[in-house]
């Protein structure tokens, strides 16, 4: 079991990706998942080609680009990228 005690975990995964997990109580049962990849524009036109496409798509003053997916239960899971 791991218990989370802090707000904001950051982790690296590879060189050009890293993992964000947020801790909100007030979501509970609404999972939210981050990934940071090297290849942001590749990945997303796979997923396009699966038919689906970002709930929402943000650029972030610094540049950083992020696309959003969400379920019907509300869990999402984002794809952030370096500036294009």
């Amino acid at each position: 079991m791991v218990r989370l005690t802090c707000a904001r975990i950051v982790a690296g995964l590879t060189t050009s990706s890293a993992a964000t997990i947020e801790v909100r109580p007030e979501h509970a049962g609404h999972a939210m998942c981050t990934l940071f990849v090297g290849d942001f524009d590749a990945r997303i036109a796979q997923i396009a080609e699966r038919g689906l496409e970002p709930a929402e798509r943000e650029t972030y003053a610094n540049g950083v680009r992020k696309a959003t997916f969400r379920d019907p239960d509300g869990n999402e899971i984002g794809f952030g990228g370096a500036p294009a």
